[in-house]
C-alpha cells in the first residue's frame, strides 16, 4: 500500500538533510534543509524539502517566515497545526539563542559588540523595532528594552520614554538601536534628528548615548563611527 506520506528518508543517502546535518554540521545546509528538518515530513505529492521550498517562498524567505503566526502557517498547504507549532518553537529557540548571552555579563568595547548581541534579534523583523542596551559604569550590558514597534517604514520612540527606562535600572551610558526592515542600514534624515534629540536629553539627565545603530539583514550601521553624533 502506498504511503500517503512522502519522508525524508525516502530520498536518497547524500539529499538526506538529516544525514548531512551529522556529517557536516548544520552550517552545511540550506535554509530549506534546516527547515525540512522540522518539518519532518511532506506529502504524497511533495517531499518535506520540497515543501520547505514552496514555504520559504510563499513566506518571501526567512525573515517573512519568523513573522508569520501558528494560525497564518496553518493556511500553508501541507502545513497542520503539529507542524506550525513545530515551526514556531525552532524560530523561538533561534531567537532565545540569540539573546541568551545576556545571561552572562557582555562588556560593549566596541560598536561591533552591540552589533553582535542585536543583529540576530532585529534583521529579520518587518516592522521597526527600537531597543536600548542599558550599561553600568563598567561598559557590562546590565539590561535590554525594546521601547517601540513601529509601521513597515517608522518606529516613533520618544527620549522620556529611552531615559525613563535607563533611569529605572540605574544606567549609567546606553546604546540605541533600531532595525530598517527594507535590510538597507543606511540612516535616513529623521533618525539622524532623532539621535541628535538623544544626546541632548541624555547630556541634560547625565546618561551617556554611546551609539545609535541601524541593523539591516546583514550589516550594520555605527552612528558614531558616521560621525553624526
Amino acid at each position: 500500500m502506498e504511503s500517503s506520506t512522502f519522508m525524508l528518508r525516502d530520498l536518497p543517502h547524500e539529499e538526506r538533510p538529516r544525514e548531512r546535518m551529522m556529517h557536516y554540521g548544520a552550517e552545511s545546509l540550506s535554509q530549506a534543509e534546516l527547515l525540512a528538518i522540522l518539518l519532518r515530513t511532506g506529502t504524497r505529492r511533495e517531499s518535506a524539502i520540497h515543501m520547505a521550498q514552496r514555504i520559504l517562498g510563499e513566506a518571501g524567505g526567512i525573515r517573512g517566515l519568523y513573522d508569520l503566526s501558528i494560525e497564518e502557517l496553518t493556511q500553508m498547504k501541507g502545513i497542520g497545526p503539529a507542524k506550525a507549532v513545530q515551526l514556531k518553537a525552532g524560530i523561538e529557540l533561534g531567537r532565545r539563542m540569540a539573546i541568551s548571552r545576556m545571561d552572562r555579563a557582555v562588556i560593549i568595547r566596541s560598536p561591533h559588540d552591540a552589533a553582535a548581541i542585536l543583529t540576530e534579534q532585529l534583521r529579520y523583523l518587518q516592522k521597526e523595532h527600537f531597543v536600548c542596551l542599558f550599561l553600568n559604569t563598567k561598559n557590562h550590558v546590565i539590561a535590554q528594552e525594546t521601547l517601540s514597534m513601529g509601521s513597515l517604514n517608522a518606529s516613533i520612540v520618544h527620549p522620556r520614554e529611552v531615559f525613563r527606562a535607563a533611569i529605572k535600572c540605574s544606567s549609567a551610558s546606553i546604546i540605541c538601536a533600531h532595525n530598517h526592515p527594507s535590510g538597507d542600514p543606511t540612516p535616513s534624515p529623521e533618525d539622524i534628528s532623532l539621535t541628535r534629540r538623544l544626546l541632548e536629553a541624555g547630556e541634560i539627565v547625565g546618561i551617556d548615548v554611546l551609539d545609535h545603530l541601524i541593523i539591516g539583514d546583514s550589516e550594520f550601521v555605527s552612528m558614531k563611527e558616521k560621525g553624526l553624533m
